[in-house]
């Protein structure tokens, strides 16, 4: 039964939550998107669809990210980031191996030296190269404005996801109804989780740079979102929540912690990652916003709790 939250032990010499000012990595973060869209978009090209686009995402590591194992004919390969050396592999299930340094570099040079490594384990991939969910939509090939590449703030994030990971987990331990996997969506760079009231959903509309098939796929039944962003277009690093479609009375349902608030532009409940990061007890400051901005949406969306919840799992 899942309970109160426990109290994690630190990790040695490293700061759980650390600081993240969007303004002191904001190139790195743009380049660090970049190539992940990269390796994301390889894996889209060779894994067999999953509903919602659950083929796509990458996963938390205890060193970084990873691809999970990639089909290839009757082979398979995984690629992970690994945010401790500052590498990125690429492994085949024949014990064959290939490595790219993380550091500064051009997004052409690492997207040319990763297809390079594949094509040298006998991979051949053909993505479509212009990035999705951005303004700035420069094709990988061309893309020499993005070369920045600090080990510090990449490693700052990557242990802000491990946390994240380990507390959104534990929230979406408490629901027994359709739920996605805790996966980071390299689209928008954030990392989340998906509970389903069960019920079809109005075809979404579509949103600015992504393809409207792709919305429509990914919100074509009810749903409570949240995760974690670094924050790109908002100015910080923050926590959101949302329902679609959005119940009546949404925006001003009451949610903890204090700090916060519905947001009209993004229409998202946002919580500053500072709030959380500076909170006496993180993990319980994140996981009240995540069952009250889960809470508004099943109450007002009228979502059969009682089929979809685990037995007393109000845990404010």
């Amino acid at each position: 039964m899942a309970g109160a939250p426990k109290s994690p032990q630190r990790p040695t010499g490293l700061e759980p939550w650390p600081p993240l000012p969007l303004e002191e990595w904001q190139d790195t973060y743009a380049t660090l998107h970049m190539w992940m869209q990269v390796v994301g978009k390889i894996r889209l090209r060779l894994a067999p669809m999953v509903n919602h686009w659950w083929q796509v995402p990458l996963y938390v590591t205890s060193r970084g990210l990873t691809t999970t194992p990639v089909p290839y004919g009757m082979r398979t390969f995984e690629i992970f980031f690994d945010f401790i050396d500052h590498d990125m592999h690429i492994e085949t299930n024949d014990g064959r191996r290939r490595s790219i340094a993380l550091e500064p570099r051009s997004v052409a040079d690492f997207y040319n030296e990763t297809l390079s490594a594949l094509r040298s384990l006998g991979i051949e991939v053909v993505i479509w190269t212009k990035p999705v969910e951005v303004e700035e939509r420069i094709p990988f090939e061309q893309d020499r404005t993005h070369a920045a590449y600090d080990p510090e703030y990449a490693g700052r994030w990557w242990r802000i996801l491990v946390q994240v990971d380990r507390v959104l987990k534990d929230f979406r331990s408490r629901f027994i109804g359709k739920v996605s996997p805790v996966h980071f969506f390299w689209g928008a760079f954030d990392m989340a989780v998906t509970r389903f009231s069960g019920r079809k959903a109005p075809e979404h509309p579509g949103s600015p740079n992504v393809a409207r098939f792709v919305m429509v796929e990914a919100y074509s039944h009810e749903v409570s979102s949240c995760g974690f962003w670094p924050g790109a277009g908002l100015g910080m690093p923050a926590f959101y929540a949302y329902a679609y479609p959005e119940p009546e009375g949404f925006p001003g349902y009451p949610v903890k912690p204090s700090e916060a608030h519905y947001d009209e532009q993004f229409r998202e409940f946002l919580l500053p990652y500072e709030a959380v990061r500076t909170a006496k007890e993180p993990d319980a400051a994140l996981l009240s916003f995540l069952q009250c901005t889960y809470e508004a949406a099943a109450k007002l969306g009228s979502w059969d709790r009682n089929l979809l919840e685990r037995s007393g799992a109000s845990f404010i």
